[in-house]
């Protein structure tokens, strides 16, 4: 018997059928963290893409070019600002003047601040809501066109748990996010009849770099040990007692705009560890 396969048989995993393969999909804020782990994913299935976000330049191309040679698909990038429509829009054609299409988009671009209603800055408040809801709707209108006319497409909104429940000093971050879910069964519905489908994802505590330097924050602030900010106030609504982690996240993108999925629509699919079943 050899001691290998033979060439025929000792198959790689680029030669595995890719189920995205020959689809264009766009993710914003996806430089880091939860967009970022969706953007490899949506790439190990095979389809082009093209990044958005900010960052310093030399790591986003190393982040690019590293995607692109890793997983044999074309990585475009685009810094459009979030709160520019026209930039959104500029992005978009971009997209399609490569690509020569846009068959999924993914929403994740978000920021968050926290303080009393009261207190909460009018100038925050409006930047929220126009990057983390205002943004979908520009995209989605950019995109949807196209889609319908193919007679196929994929929307994913990344949501939160906060947008099927509420949290006290959360005020435009609860609003927005409840306004994405809203926005998704809108678009599900509008889309349904031309297989194009639309879902938000409701993630709760996500394990990323900047819910590693909050917990640091709150340890100090607080005075207690970094596993009793984790277990006693991070994790305090999670009963499962462990983060989301980003590839849980981007498994679940990625099944949504697979084919088993085209009848998934309108949905606002929690993993929150049973946080939104109380």
């Amino acid at each position: 018997m050899p001691d290998t396969l033979p060439p025929t048989e000792n198959k790689t995993a680029q030669h595995t059928p890719r189920p995205l393969a020959g689809r264009a999909a766009i993710v914003t804020g996806s430089t880091s963290g939860i967009g970022l782990a969706i953007a490899r994913g949506l790439a190990a299935g095979g389809a082009g893409l093209l990044l958005n976000g900010f960052g310093d330049a030399s790591e986003i191309e190393t982040l690019r070019a590293g995607i692109s040679d890793e997983h044999e698909v074309d990585v475009l990038y685009s810094a459009a600002d979030m709160t520019r429509p026209e930039e959104i829009a500029g992005m978009i054609e971009a997209a399609e003047a490569h690509f020569g299409k846009v068959d999924i988009l993914v929403n994740n671009a978000g920021i968050q601040h926290v303080a009393p209603l009261e207190d909460f800055p009018a100038e925050k408040w409006d930047a929220i809501l126009a990057i983390d809801l205002s943004s979908a709707f520009h995209t989605t209108r950019g995109v949807l066109a196209g889609m319908k006319k193919r007679r196929w497409g994929r929307i994913v909104n990344i949501a939160s748990a906060h947008g099927l429940v509420g949290s006290p000093f959360k005020s435009a971050y609860v609003a927005a996010k409840h306004g994405i879910v809203g926005l998704t069964k809108v678009t599900a519905l509008e889309a349904a009849e031309f297989e194009v489908t639309c879902n938000a994802i409701c993630p709760g505590y996500v394990w990323t770099p900047l819910v590693e330097k909050q917990i640091g924050e709150q340890a100090v602030a607080h005075s207690i040990s970094r596993e009793k900010v984790v277990q006693d106030v991070i994790l305090a609504p999670q009963p499962n007692k462990r983060f989301v982690t980003v590839e849980e996240i981007s498994a679940l993108v990625a099944y949504l705009c697979s084919p088993p999925a085209q009848s998934i629509t309108g949905a606002a699919l929690a993993i929150d560890g049973g946080w939104t079943a109380h």
